[in-house]
């Protein structure tokens, strides 16, 4: 069986460091796009049981 070494696979160096940037600003992103959403419409939620409750 053929081992596949993965290490040529991924950046190294700098550009390691700029994938590694990119993706942890993305991270950030979608989270606080999963936060926005929880609140809009938890709070959405809160307002519509607080006026038809």
């Amino acid at each position: 069986m053929t081992q596949i070494n993965h290490s040529e696979l991924e950046p190294d160096g700098e550009a390691a460091d700029l994938w590694s940037e990119k993706r942890n600003r993305r991270v950030r992103t979608v989270a606080w796009v999963v936060i926005g959403a929880l609140l809009v419409t938890g709070g959405g939620a809160t307002v519509f049981a607080l006026l038809f409750g």
